[in-house]
C-alpha cells in the first residue's frame, strides 16, 4: 500500500506561510488518522485554516500488488 498526500499551496505558498500552515493541515490530519482503516480506498479531502480545500490524502494499493 501507499500513503498518498498532495496539498496545492498556490502561487504564493500560503501567503508565505507554509511551514506554519502545512503544521497545521499535519496536526489536523494527525489528530483524525484514527477515524480511518488506512486500507486501500481510504482517503479524504484537504482543508487549510480558511476551510478551502487544498488537496487530497489517500491510501492505494502499491503498483504491482
Amino acid at each position: 500500500m501507499k500513503f498518498v498526500l498532495e496539498v496545492d499551496m498556490g502561487e504564493t505558498a500560503f501567503d508565505g506561510e507554509a511551514a506554519g500552515e502545512l503544521g497545521r493541515i499535519l496536526r489536523y490530519w494527525g489528530g483524525n488518522l484514527r477515524h480511518y482503516d488506512l486500507k486501500p480506498g481510504d482517503g479524504s479531502a484537504i482543508y487549510d485554516s480558511a476551510y478551502s480545500e487544498v488537496g487530497r490524502w489517500s491510501i492505494v494499493a502499491a503498483p504491482g500488488s
